[in-house]
């Protein structure tokens, strides 16, 4: 078991984040599908009186995705892994400012595979201690790690000049072309902390993949992130019903074309560990 906790600094409040998540993700997933592979959405729906998610977090909207990933995985997991068995389910629970997200592999690891995230959204700037309450053995285990969307170095394949937060300025709000010290000079700032826990039972492998996995956490948050800030004036002042709506024309648009034209969006090379 590997326990990362992320903490991401953006420059908007908590109310404007909620907004801005879930229409990055709507946007990325129609980035990210095409050519057999890409994202399907089963479910999406509201729920009540979920009584194990974290502290007075019982209600919010229920997702159930299936990832479909067979060139997002380094070769060596390719070349052990069955045809068709690269394909990952994940569902969340989305009870903002709190959620939590489950990924598994449901037809060939079963109970030997898990992704959990637990997201905590706090206008702040990152300074919470034990965030989620953990207890001493897991904040033992937990390697907190810290997200700068401007300073932190990116592979040039992720890198796009109008996803600069750098040189990126928005119409709307007046926010952008951070500079190098923006954490302390600019409101508002919000942190979003994430805690990442991978858990991979195969002899020789585990911690390779549980590493493996948890880099490509990194790498999918920094890339998002700077995504979403530099997409502020695509979802700003949008409401939820707007995001609603939004998501249910999405999710027939990645039903249509999944497996229509090419491979498109982030893919691992067979160099990358």
């Amino acid at each position: 078991m590997l326990i990362k906790e992320f903490r991401i600094l953006l420059p908007m409040t908590t109310e404007e984040y909620q907004i801005a998540q879930l229409w990055s993700v709507a946007k990325s997933s129609k980035e990210n599908t095409g050519g057999g592979e890409g994202i399907l959405v089963l479910n999406n729906e509201p729920f009540e009186n979920k009584r194990d998610l974290f502290k007075n977090h019982t209600s919010g909207q229920y997702t159930h995705k299936i990832y479909k990933l067979e060139s997002r995985v380094p070769w060596w997991v390719r070349k052990m892994a069955p045809k068709g068995s690269l394909e990952l389910h994940e569902e969340a629970w989305n009870a903002y400012p709190y959620c939590k997200t489950v990924v598994n592999n449901p037809d060939y690891m079963k109970e030997n595979f898990q992704i959990k995230i637990e997201s905590l959204h706090v206008d702040d700037n990152g300074q919470l201690d034990n965030a989620f309450d953990l207890p001493k053995d897991l904040l033992k285990k937990r390697e907190v790690v810290y997200i700068d969307i401007v300073n932190d170095k990116i592979p040039s394949g992720d890198y796009d000049e109008k996803e600069d937060p750098t040189k990126f300025l928005s119409k709307k709000t007046g926010r952008g072309q951070l500079k190098s010290d923006w954490r302390t000079t600019t409101k508002p700032v919000m942190c979003a902390y994430k805690l990442v826990t991978v858990e991979f039972k195969w002899f020789g492998l585990q911690g390779k993949v549980e590493k493996f996995i948890q880099n490509t956490e990194k790498r999918l948050f920094t890339k998002f992130h700077r995504q979403l800030f530099c997409w502020i004036d695509e979802w700003y002042g949008l409401t939820m019903a707007d995001i609603r709506r939004i998501e249910n024309e999405v999710q027939k648009e990645l039903q249509n074309n999944i497996n229509k034209g090419n491979i498109v969006g982030l893919k691992c090379g067979d160099d990358d560990e």
